[in-house]
């Protein structure tokens, strides 16, 4: 075990304390602000998957709210037929649509639903990156065609109204029911399974950042013409790191529907996507824990801000990130590391000052002997 390994498993253990123990007990408990802090953990998983890609590979995917916004429909689309009950949604009826959508039909089964919102996002990712990665695409272009992705398949979604709702999004959804036990979103439990989550996520993250796959991606990073020359196929791992950052979106994507009992076109924004790489760069994209922290911080400073400056939140909110980007540039966590290495150094030089052998001079002779 690496010294870099061992300090975020310790970061890890207490992350996992703080959110499953110290939250809940600060919050009383409390049902609404349960649900809230709920809301702040699924957007860390997003953030996160996001870290994976441009923190480890050097792939800024300004996309990413696209499969974010994929596993966000698939769960909505399950709630919507358990709340419709042996008939169409309602809003097919209102759109003229005369049977339910081969597309819709699948996702009556959870297990279905459950595998859609991780391995459609992924599939669609991997897509999109075999054209990029295989074309050798990189640096700002690599941003270009996520971003163009993102505004056409939001616009195909807002079209397709009998589908997907069009711009009003699916509402009215069903409680999700797992295995007889109804989840109500603003219990106690269902933190405790978003909390659950985003640990896993970042266990799943930190064991991929840490392993020789990791250190190929941060060798392509680097230079991916010199990982190329040394017999690595750069675009399959690109591809690779792609699917899985996509499929953790649409996890996250799934849990925020159920936070917010709705899927809206609004998650597969432009905004919605950049605030995602806001999120990230504030915690520090070379970290996948301190991802998902940016994200939680940002978004509750944003839910106090907001109810404090109901105009001016947004603008406190942009000179935030412009310092941040400023002077630290690698994000909170290029701070505490920062802060870490210059402590380290000066207990390290007061240790070697403090067990330096004490030179006793010799005497000066100020005559021969005779």
């Amino acid at each position: 075990m690496t010294t870099r390994l061992f300090y975020d498993l310790v970061a890890l253990v207490i992350f996992a304390l703080v959110i499953v123990l110290g939250v809940p007990a600060l919050m009383g408990f409390d049902g609404f602000e349960l649900n809230t802090f709920a809301r702040y953990l699924a957007l860390g998983i997003a953030s996160l998957a996001l870290a994976l890609s441009w923190g480890s590979a050097g792939l800024l995917n300004l996309g990413q709210a696209a499969t974010f916004g994929m596993g966000s429909y698939a769960m909505a689309m399950h709630l919507k037929l358990k709340a419709s009950g042996d008939g169409l949604p309602d809003f097919m009826g209102w759109n003229n649509v005369p049977e339910l959508p081969l597309i819709w039909v699948p996702f009556h089964s959870l297990g279905f639903t459950l595998l859609a919102g991780l391995l459609v996002p992924a599939f669609v990712g991997g897509l999109i990156a075999m054209f990029m990665f295989r074309a050798r695409i990189a640096g700002v272009f690599v941003a270009i065609i996520t971003l163009a992705f993102l505004v056409a398949f939001q616009l195909v979604v807002i079209e397709e109204q009998g589908i997907t709702g069009g711009q009003n999004g699916l509402t009215g959804l069903a409680p999700l029911n797992v295995l007889g036990w109804s989840v109500d979103t603003y219990g106690v439990g269902f933190y405790y399974l978003v909390a659950g989550c985003l640990v896993t996520a970042i266990t799943i993250g930190l064991y991929l950042t840490h392993s020789k796959f990791g250190l190929i991606l941060r060798a392509i990073r680097e230079d991916a013409d010199r990982t190329r020359f040394l017999g690595y196929n750069v675009a399959n791992y690109q591809t690779v790191i792609f699917c899985i950052s996509a499929a953790l979106a649409g996890w996250a994507g799934m849990l925020y529907t159920l936070v917010l009992e709705f899927a809206s076109p609004t998650y597969m924004s432009v905004s919605f996507s950049l605030a995602i790489v806001i999120w990230c760069a504030v915690g520090g994209r070379d970290s996948v824990l301190a991802a998902a922290i940016g994200a939680i911080l940002v978004n509750l400073l944003e839910g106090r801000l907001s109810d404090i400056f109901v105009e001016g939140w947004n603008l406190m909110l942009g000179v935030i990130f412009v310092f941040v980007v400023m002077f630290m540039p690698r994000g909170l966590n290029g701070l505490v590391g920062d802060a870490w290495r210059l402590i380290g150094g000066r207990l390290q030089k007061e240790r070697t000052i403090s067990t330096r052998p004490h030179l006793q001079p010799e005497p000066v002779k100020s005559g021969q002997e005779n």
